[in-house]
């Protein structure tokens, strides 16, 4: 990103970000909401495990609830662009809430059918308010400035990463004093309270830009078609690689620490990941970027993907964590650039479908890795599991680069 030779000698800094009129208030109520999507997942595992007594059965719950969550992603996200943050994000997080109530219930004591609990978890996943992507889409009517936007990014991405490294830790504590289903309602209880808050920030507007365009007689915020635009389609293949490759360390790296008989240093390891992405999250939003975002982001998932692929063949656990730690440092800057595409190759009214793309394609990236090396691990040398896992970081980073026309923003004809 070119700097304007109108810009101050000193970049703004974080702070500046949350001293933005609104900014605190609304970042600290979505942030509220979004703890409940780090402490759900493990809780309701937990609680249909506790409920049935079956792994098995766990496992193809919390696959029913995040499949739905991922791949309806952006079809919630064009009802929030159709009718504004304010009427349609309540009515998602009070049927999400509900239903997680639902489920809690009907863990709290076994007995429950498991397509009974299927069903909830399927249908609580469908519902599940996209707080992430909204609070990025207000976060560009907050700070317009392009530079300062992308420390709002950075600092979101940052501050959502240490919620789903701290949301399991408290599922910990719930789970000392109560039964697990606690966990699942008071993640109800986040998501509702976080999301009231966030609707009436007022940096939600209070009527809908998409408004605009239906009262003349044309369709408000229209759906979102990757094909039609080059840029955002590159940026969610790249992301969707980069969940590829995040999904697959996390099983390699348990397979690692068992072959060496040190299962319990897991937690270290993914706590390195977490440790670096935050910090390549915070530099990297504190630079003042001459090259462009969309050249940006092969380059940080291509320095993922060679991470990883050097991590495959550490020889001891230390030289691990080292090596995790330097790839996550590429994890934050790889998905705020994305963010940062979507949000630049839309208009306002389809940006909330454009963030909740860039957010479907690496969670689904990270789920499909996983399934992917699971199968490999057992099969195949460690090193050659971690190069596989590294190669769709790697071919994506290349396949963008080696086409950059396609993604220099279309200038019009002259009339």
């Amino acid at each position: 990103m070119s700097t304007p030779s109108s810009a101050p000698s000193r970049a703004p800094s974080y702070a500046t970000v949350l001293r933005t009129r609104h900014a605190s208030r609304t970042f600290g109520a979505a942030l509220l909401g979004r703890l409940s999507y780090g402490m759900v997942s493990l809780s309701l595992l937990l609680a249909v495990k506790d409920a049935t007594g079956s792994y098995a059965v766990a496992g193809g719950v919390m696959a029913l609830f995040g499949a739905a969550s991922v791949f309806l992603s952006p079809a919630r996200a064009a009802l929030i662009d159709r009718y504004g943050p304010r009427r349609a994000l309540p009515p998602m997080a009070g049927l999400y809430a509900a239903l997680l109530t639902a489920l809690a219930g009907a863990t709290w004591r076994p007995g429950v059918p498991a397509l009974v609990l299927g069903a909830l978890a399927v249908t609580a996943g469908a519902c599940t308010p996209p707080l992430g992507p909204v609070m990025r889409t207000l976060w560009s009517s907050l700070v317009p400035d392009r530079e300062l936007l992308q420390r709002a990014y950075s600092l979101d991405g940052v501050a959502e990463e240490l919620l789903f490294v701290s949301g399991p830790l408290l599922v910990g504590l719930v789970v000392k004093a109560a039964e697990p289903a606690a966990g699942v309602l008071a993640s109800a209880v986040l998501v509702l309270v976080g999301t009231a808050a966030m609707v009436t920030s007022p940096a939600v507007p209070r009527k809908h830009l998409a408004a605009a365009p239906a009262a003349e007689g044309r369709p408000a915020a229209p759906r979102l078609r990757l094909h039609d635009i080059a840029a955002l389609r590159h940026a969610v293949l790249v992301t969707a690689a980069v969940g590829l490759c995040l999904g697959g360390l996390d099983l390699l790296v348990v397979a690692f620490t068992e072959q060496r008989h040190q299962a319990a240093a897991v937690a270290w390891v993914l706590a390195a990941l977490s440790a670096g992405s935050a910090v390549g999250g915070l530099a990297y939003g504190a630079v003042r970027w001459r090259s462009s975002s969309r050249a940006r982001l092969p380059v940080a998932a291509g320095a993922l993907g060679a991470a990883l692929l050097l991590a495959g063949l550490s020889p001891h656990l230390y030289v691990l964590i080292a090596v995790v730690a330097v790839a996550g440092m590429f994890v934050a800057p790889a998905l705020t650039t994305a963010y940062l595409i979507a949000d630049e190759s839309v208009d306002v009214s389809r940006r909330t479908q454009a963030g909740a793309w860039v957010n479907t394609a690496v969670n689904a990236g990270s789920s499909g890795g996983t399934a992917v090396v699971g199968l490999l691990v057992g099969r195949l040398p460690l090193p050659v599991c971690f190069a596989l896992a590294a190669a769709p970081a790697l071919l994506c980073a290349a396949a963008v680069l080696r086409r950059p026309a396609e993604l220099r923003p279309r200038v019009p004809d002259a009339a």
